[in-house]
């Protein structure tokens, strides 16, 4: 069974810099796409960034210039470097990605979340 598990979350005072990373566990064949997306109280889930295999990037208008986000295909993990941050980065940040599996499937998953709250 593939599971994303996510780690590098907590509390960080504005200005300050955050690093998740999320790695893929279980039989991998291949991973397309891997995003991060946040959730903040009472608001929508909305994507924050995402990768391709080759290394493109995207970025949300509201975090373009202060996250960074990157992967190790060799050890199946993404990263999110998140800086200057500020109060309204203050949600739960989730993985996501879309894995091929041994048998040529592909399904998207989820990673169970991990809190980043930015104190002003």
């Amino acid at each position: 069974q593939v599971q994303l598990v996510e780690s590098g979350g907590g509390l960080v005072q504005a200005g300050g810099s955050v690093r998740l990373s999320c790695a893929a566990s279980g039989i991998v064949f291949s991973i397309n796409i891997m995003r991060w997306f946040r959730q903040a109280p009472g608001k929508q889930r909305e994507l924050v960034a995402d990768i391709t295999s080759g290394g493109i990037t995207n970025y949300a208008d509201s975090v373009k210039g202060r996250f960074t986000i990157s992967r190790d295909n060799s050890k199946n993990t993404v990263y999110l470097q998140m800086s200057s941050l500020k109060p309204e980065d203050t949600a739960v940040y989730y993985c996501n990605a879309d894995i091929i599996s041994l048998g040529g499937r592909l399904v998207n998953y989820w990673g169970q979340g991990t809190q980043v709250t930015v104190s002003a």
